[in-house]
C-alpha cells in the first residue's frame, strides 16, 4: 500500500532537507518507505524508473514537493502523511511562545544574505537544472559555495568555477557531500577536532574517514576542502582540487596537506602533483584505484584511506599508529575454521563509493579481482546491479540504487535487503558493510542494522553455514550518535568489528586468500592420491 501526492511548499525546501525529514518520518512512525522529491521532470523520470510514478504526481511542478509514502499498514500510512505535512510546514518549538517561533527560512540568496550580511558562504542544495544558476547568484554576492547538488552539466560546473576563480572565491562541487570550514561541519561531516592537518578531496565519505581515523590517533582538521566527484575530470581540470591546495598552502594553521581521490585524468593529475610540491608543506597523495607511485620529496603517496591518515598524522609530529595486520589475520584465521569449502566469494555492500573502490583496488592487489557497478579501470562491471556473482563491491549510493530513495547513509533499507539476499547465497564467506555516522546520517544506524545482521547470520546457520560480517563504523566520540555505542550494538548482534575502512577490506582480503589457500591444498591432496 502507498500514499502518492504531492503539495506545494510554502517554504524553500532543498533536497537535504528533504532527505532528513524523510529520515524523521520513518524514525518517528516506523513506515517502510519514505521518498521526498521536487518536481522536477528529472525527478518524475526517477520516479517512473523506480516503478513510483502514478497520475497524482504528473501534475506538480518543479516547485512543488512530490511524496511518495509505502508500508502494509494504513495507520502507520496515515500517521506518516501527517507527520510530513508537519515538518514540511515547519515545526513550531514545544513551549508555543509567540517569540519561540522561528522566522520562516529565506527563499532565495538574496533573502539570506539580507538576514546574515556577515555570511560568505553558501551552501546549495536544489536539483540540478537549477543548481548552477543559484551558485553564480552566490558568487555574485561574493559568497563561496558549498553545492551539494549533483546531475549539474559539466559545462555549467566548468562555467561556475572559472567565474568563482576570478572573483577569488571557492566552488565546493557539485555533489560536494562533506566540507569542514573554519571549524564548521558541511553536508555529511564529522565531529572531529581543530588541528594542523589539512584535507582536499573529491570523495565524500573518503574524507569522512581520514578525518575520523586523523581525529582517533589524537590529531585534528584545519579545514576539509571537498571538491566534488567531477572536479578532477579533464574537462574541469581540477580547478578546485588547485585552489584547494593554494588555500591550504597560505593557511598558517594547516602544516600538512592531505589530498584524497579517484585517480584524475592524467592531465590533472600531473598538476596537482606539480603543485602540490610547490607549496612548501608535506602533501600525502592517495589516488585510490590508480596506477601506485613512489613518494619524492614533500609528497608522499598512499594506496589507501588508513596509510593516508597515518602517514599525515606522523607528518604533523605525532607518533605514527601502528600496523594492524597481526590482528587481521588472528581474525582470518578464526573465521575460517568455521566456513563450509563452498565459501569463498566476498560481498561488499557500502554506502560510500570511496569505500567500494578502496576495497576492490586492496583486493585486486591480492589477485581477488572483483565485479562491481562501479568497476576500477579495467574491472568488470555487474552485468545486473541486482545479482552478485563471484566477489562483488556494491556502491549502494550510486544512481542505480538512490532513484526515488534517500541516500544509504541515511535510509538502510536497500543495504537490509541485500544483505539478507547475500546471506541466502552458500558461495559467499564473508559481507563487509560501513556504517558511516555524523551529520546527517541516520540518527541510530545500529539500531536498525544489527537486527538485520542477526536474521542474516540466522539464515546462513538454518542451513549449516556461517556467515562473517564484518563492519567498521566511520565516526568520532563526538558525532551524534555514540560511536562506541554503535560498535557495541553490532558486535553483540554478531558482527564483526574492525577499526577502519581499509581494515574491512584486508580483513575480508585475508579470508578469501585463506579460503582460496585451503581449496587449492585439497585440489593438490586430491591430485596426488591419484597419482598413486
Amino acid at each position: 500500500m502507498a500514499i502518492q501526492s504531492s503539495i506545494k511548499a510554502n517554504l524553500y525546501k532543498d533536497s537535504v532537507s528533504l532527505m532528513r525529514i524523510s529520515q524523521v518520518t520513518v524514525a518517528r512512525t516506523g513506515v517502510q518507505r519514505v521518498t521526498l522529491l521536487m518536481g522536477t521532470r528529472s525527478n518524475k523520470e526517477f520516479l517512473q524508473q523506480a516503478g513510483l510514478m502514478s497520475p497524482a504526481l504528473e501534475s506538480a511542478k518543479p516547485g512543488d514537493i512530490m511524496i511518495v509514502v509505502a508500508d502494509d499498514a494504513p495507520e502507520k500510512l496515515a500517521a506518516a502523511e501527517r507527520e510530513i505535512h508537519s515538518l514540511i510546514a515547519g515545526e513550531k518549538p514545544k513551549g508555543g511562545s509567540n517569540e519561540a517561533a522561528a522566522e520562516a527560512p529565506p527563499r532565495s540568496i538574496s533573502g539570506g544574505v539580507a538576514i546574515a550580511d556577515h555570511a560568505d558562504l553558501a551552501l546549495i542544495s536544489v536539483p540540478g537544472p537549477y543548481a548552477a544558476a543559484e551558485a553564480l547568484k552566490a558568487l555574485r554576492r561574493g559568497l563561496n559555495v558549498l553545492l551539494f547538488s549533483d546531475n549539474v552539466p559539466i559545462e555549467q560546473e566548468v562555467a561556475i568555477k572559472r567565474v568563482a576563480a576570478q572573483k577569488g572565491l571557492l566552488v565546493m562541487g557539485p555533489d560536494c557531500g562533506t566540507a569542514i570550514i573554519n571549524g564548521v561541519p558541511l553536508g555529511f561531516a564529522n565531529v572531529v577536532r581543530r588541528g594542523a592537518i589539512g584535507l582536499v578531496g573529491a570523495s565524500g565519505t573518503g574524507l569522512q574517514e581520514v578525518m575520523c581515523q586523523i581525529h582517533r590517533h589524537g590529531q585534528g582538521i584545519s579545514q576539509a576542502i571537498g571538491t566534488g566527484s567531477h572536479d578532477v575530470s579533464s574537462e574541469v581540470g581540477g580547478i578546485t582540487m588547485l585552489q584547494g591546495l593554494e588555500l591550504l598552502a597560505a593557511d598558517a594553521q594547516t602544516k600538512v596537506v592531505a589530498i584524497v581521490s579517484k585517480p584524475p585524468a592524467p592531465d590533472v593529475q600531473k598538476r596537482v602533483i606539480e603543485r602540490a610540491r610547490a607549496i612548501g608543506k608535506p602533501v600525502v597523495i592517495c589516488f585510490l584505484g590508480g596506477e601506485p607511485a613512489a613518494s619524492a620529496g614533500n609528497v608522499h603517496r598512499t594506496s589507501s584511506l588508513e596509510e593516508t591518515a597515518r602517514q599525515a598524522v606522523a607528518l604533523a609530529g605525532a607518533r605514527q599508529p601502528g600496523s594492524d595486520e597481526q590482528s587481521i589475520e588472528a581474525l582470518a584465521t578464526r573465521v575460517c575454521a568455521s566456513l563450509a569449502p563452498s565459501q569463498r566469494y566476498l560481498r561488499g555492500l557500502y554506502s560510500g563509493g570511496t569505500f567500494c573502490s578502496e576495497a576492490q583496488t586492496i583486493w585486486r592487489a591480492a589477485g581477488i579481482r572483483a565485479r562491481s557497478n562501479a568497476p576500477l579501470a579495467g574491472a568488470d562491471r555487474l552485468a545486473d546491479v541486482a545479482e552478485s556473482h563471484g566477489h562483488t563491491a556494491i556502491d549502494l549510493g550510486s544512481d542505480e540504487f538512490t532513484v526515488g530513495r534517500p541516500h544509504p547513509m541515511i535510509d538502510y533499507g536497500v543495504r537490509i535487503e541485500r544483505l539478507l539476499k547475500e546471506a541466502d547465497d552458500p558461495t559467499v564467506a564473508c559481507i563487509v558493510l560501513d556504517v558511516v555516522l555524523g551529520y546527517g546520517s541516520h540518527p541510530n544506524p545500529a539500531k536498525i542494522l544489527a537486527p538485520a545482521i542477526r536474521r542474516a547470520k540466522a539464515a546462513a546457520r538454518a542451513q549449516g553455514r556461517e556467515l562473517p560480517v564484518v563492519c567498521f563504523v566511520c565516526g568520532t566520540g563526538s558525532d551524534p550518535q555514540p560511536y562506541e555505542t554503535q560498535k557495541a550494538m553490532l558486535a553483540d548482534a554478531g558482527a564483526e568489528i574492525v577499526g577502519s575502512s581499509t581494515g574491512a577490506a584486508r580483513s575480508a582480503q585475508a579470508i578469501a586468500s585463506r579460503m582460496a589457500a585451503d581449496d587449492n591444498a585439497t585440489a593438490r591432496r586430491a591430485m596426488q592420491g591419484g597419482e598413486r
